[in-house]
């Protein structure tokens, strides 16, 4: 593997509320909530943010992560569990060399069982719990309505935190078609409750009278889809609407711990134009709420070598002179009988490529000052040219992100 080199860079900006390095996240924070665009490295980076914790501090820390690779889910021991946390062990640790000072922790969501032990939770009693998951449309409704995904993964993070079992939880939020859908998961949830849709969908089954306005919908309806469908959709949301006060209540609860003090944002990117253009938005966003930005985790970033003026210039040189230096170098090098247009036309090749390499490089290094203008905390981490499969791998970039 590649050793990367890490570049921090610290806004000017007078904030004491974002933190510049671990230490400080640590020690004041509970939650740290790793977003942004899909398919730029969050959930390895959450993971690795969550095990160099546990590895220099004596904290209890929990990862909560969302459908990872199957070789990074097998480098922490998530094959086969689900919402169930999961400690692992300091003798996996050992044998790689290392010593946590902590505990750490991992689980992965499974969205159907968060669901069922929501309903369970808050269902008025057994009964009307069993009749929800038993219900035909219950699936369907929990799978697909409402951003249920994005709402579970908070629920599932406030049931965690409440238990007072972690120091530190770093949540991995799920992927999502639109940017932060995590964050207005539980207050649609609560609309929901409390809309119009939900009264007229149970109001006819409550009263068992169908009014003028809705008997032609419910005849053609009934005609079509059978009268026992439409039971089931009466039957499911009248034992829903019943779980109102335990819903409303958790969902207001989760938007509170959002923009506690002891929860904070950490956005992860690369520097690729749409990427990067997303994760903008994202720190945009997080700030116009008035929530803990604390770091900026830019993945696949090109090494700063390539800004090197320096290595700029031989580069030209080459791109340049390629007759000139090939005549002078090639015989020394691969022998007298060599073609010097093979190698003059790879030495042009050679410093064009790392032109070319320069020029995207320098348009990094200003997207990483336009971060580090509304971060506190920018680290970016080279690409790796090999996967993060084991405790090992992950600890380096870890290290490597978190100076």
């Amino acid at each position: 593997m590649v050793a990367p080199n890490v570049k921090s860079t610290r806004s000017k900006r007078a904030n004491p509320a974002v933190t510049s390095h671990l230490d400080d996240l640590v020690a004041t924070k509970e939650v740290l909530i790793a977003c942004g665009p899909g398919g730029v490295g969050k959930t390895t980076t959450a993971a690795a943010t969550g095990l160099i914790a546990a590895l220099r501090y004596p904290k209890n820390v929990l990862v909560l992560t969302i459908d990872p690779a199957k070789r990074l889910a097998n480098a922490l021991g998530l094959e086969g569990i689900g919402n169930d946390e999961r400690e692992i062990p300091d003798g996996a640790f050992n044998d790689l060399g290392l010593t946590p000072k902590g505990q750490l922790s991992v689980a992965m969501l499974d969205t159907k069982q968060s669901w069922d032990a929501l309903i369970r939770r808050h269902a008025p009693d057994v009964a009307t719990a069993n009749a929800i998951l038993v219900n035909p449309l219950y699936h369907n409704i929990t799978s697909r309505f409402v951003q249920s995904h994005e709402y579970i993964a908070m629920e599932r993070l406030y049931d965690l935190h409440s238990s007072g079992k972690y120091d530190l939880i770093v949540v991995d939020t799920p992927p999502t078609r639109n940017a932060l859908d995590f964050l207005d998961a539980p207050e649609r949830m609560a609309d929901f409750f409390a809309s119009r849709l939900l009264r007229w969908l149970i109001t006819p089954y409550r009263s068992r009278i169908v009014n003028i306005a809705t008997k032609p919908f419910y005849q053609i309806a009934d005609r079509i889809l059978g009268s026992q469908f439409l039971q089931d959709i009466a039957e499911f949301f009248v034992a829903f609407q019943s779980m109102y006060d335990g819903f409303v209540k958790r969902a207001q609860g989760v938007d509170l711990l959002l923009s506690d003090d002891r929860t904070g944002f950490m956005v992860v990117s690369t520097l690729e134009p749409v990427p990067a253009r997303e994760a903008k938005f994202f720190v945009d966003e997080l700030n116009r709420r008035k929530l803990n930005l604390e770091v900026m985790a830019l993945n696949k970033v090109l090494p700063s070598s390539f800004r090197s003026k320096d290595a700029a210039a031989v580069a030209e040189k080459m791109r340049e002179d390629s007759d000139k230096i090939a005549d002078k170098l090639a015989g020394k090098i691969f022998g007298e009988d060599v073609n010097l247009v093979s190698v003059s036309r790879v030495l042009k090749e050679v410093g064009t490529s790392f032109q070319n390499f320069q020029n995207v490089a320098l348009q990094e290094a200003s997207l990483e000052k336009t971060f580090a203008k509304t971060t506190g905390y920018v680290a970016s981490v080279p690409f790796y040219d090999s996967e993060i499969s084991d405790l090992a791998s992950l600890a380096d970039l870890g290290s490597r992100l978190w100076k």
